[in-house]
């Protein structure tokens, strides 16, 4: 008898580990998937940002026969392009974009000043294009920061918290707003 308690207790020691290993399998395997659906939306967002890194050159050249005294609207708006295309992680994209989201309204100010650039077909196109874009951004974006809050929510609550600190699963950043001129729209007049 003392054989057949001491393997009984054997079973349920070993049953309890079991069950302690799959409940470790399943909160890793979710913390996996959450990261990678973060991974996932942030490619969305880089998608709409290429988008949009790749249109304004055109814009700026349709512009630039028209407001040949604006060297230094396009000069900032080159300037944030390249500073918002060379960003590394979500921080300096999200710091760039808001310089380029505020040259891009200055720019598109300046244009009210010139009546037949706003008649321009092809400018009429590009400015729709870009709205479009900036749209799609501003989804991308939202899809992207609720994929953080799960995310972050997951590795930072217990249970999932230890897997979560035993694995070095770490917190992402939201893409967020950097300043009061990049909560405004861009101002896009037809």
């Amino acid at each position: 008898m003392a054989i057949g308690a001491g393997l009984i207790g054997m079973l349920v020691v070993l049953g309890i580990l079991v069950l302690l290993a799959l409940f470790v399998v399943g909160i890793y395997n979710a913390l996996v998937r959450l990261r990678n659906q973060v991974d996932n939306a942030w490619s969305q967002i880089d998608v709409q940002l290429k988008r949009r890194h790749d249109l304004i050159p055109n814009l700026v050249e349709t512009a630039r026969g028209y407001m040949q005294h604006e060297r230094g609207t396009f000069e900032a708006i080159t300037e944030a392009r390249s500073r918002a295309m060379g960003a590394h992680n979500v921080a300096e994209a999200s710091k760039a974009e808001g310089a380029l989201t505020e040259a891009l309204s200055k720019f598109m100010l300046v244009v009210e000043n010139y009546p037949d650039l706003k008649a321009n077909q092809n400018f009429l196109s590009l400015q729709e294009t870009l709205t479009s874009t900036e749209n799609k951004i501003a989804f991308a974006r939202q899809g992207y920061n609720d994929q953080v809050l799960f995310y972050n929510n997951k590795i930072q609550m217990f249970p999932s918290n230890i897997v979560a600190g035993m694995f070095n699963f770490a917190k992402r950043d939201y893409f967020e707003i950097q300043n009061e001129a990049e909560r405004s729209v861009p101002k896009v007049s037809f």
